[in-house]
């Protein structure tokens, strides 16, 4: 069952039903009116909301934990949007941050948590950052399969570094707010990432 109809039920919402105007601004962002009515409890808001946004988390989650915890992809998700909905009447759409980024920040966190539950150990590679931007030439020069198979060999912090960056296009001071580092400790991850994420992508096609 697709998460966007799982979670206001799971949530035990019975709102009547709110006049269907949701829709998406040029950014990409949940308007106005609908996050309003989300964050004053409308549970078809924030079904909208949801559906809104559960691609690029269902997206992010599923690089962040690999292939080897597939089947968790869902019950965080699903997590990630319980969390979204008990905060979200403390979220500023004034402030400074996207509503998009900020759910994007907690599927970050609750996957690399359960990660972190796991205890799985997290090597940094060592390597120079490359001079090129990888996650262009390396979708230039593979089919898409073979990117998300090499990055699936990455750790579960350099996948998510990687996807934030590549994938959801947040800048260095949204992804330090993400994984709870420093701007200058994001960048020096962001390179060593690249590098592990060209050599596994040499590797897979030297390979092939």
């Amino acid at each position: 069952m697709a998460i966007g109809r799982r979670i206001p039920t799971a949530l035990g919402s019975r709102a009547a039903p709110a006049p269907r105007s949701a829709g998406r601004t040029s950014a990409g962002e949940l308007d106005a009116l609908t996050l309003a009515r989300a964050r004053k409890g409308d549970a078809h808001a924030f079904r909208d909301l949801v559906l809104a946004y559960e691609g690029r988390v269902f997206g992010l989650v599923g690089r962040i934990l690999g292939s080897s915890r597939r089947a968790h992809v869902e019950d965080v998700a699903q997590e990630t949007f319980v969390k979204v909905h008990r905060g979200l009447s403390s979220f500023d759409p004034r402030g400074s941050a996207r509503l998009s980024t900020w759910i994007l920040t907690i599927a970050t966190r609750t996957a690399v948590d359960l990660v972190r539950r796991e205890k799985v150990t997290v090597a940094l590679p060592e390597g120079l950052p490359s001079e090129q931007d990888i996650e262009a030439t390396a979708a230039a020069r593979v089919e898409a399969h073979q990117v998300e198979r090499a990055l699936a060999k990455l750790s579960p912090e350099h996948r998510a570094i990687l996807a934030l960056r590549a994938f959801h296009d947040l800048d260095y001071s949204e992804i330090a707010e993400a994984l709870d580092l420093s701007v200058g400790t994001v960048k020096s991850r962001l390179a060593r990432a690249r590098t592990a994420l060209r050599a596994a992508v040499e590797g897979d096609t030297h390979a092939s």
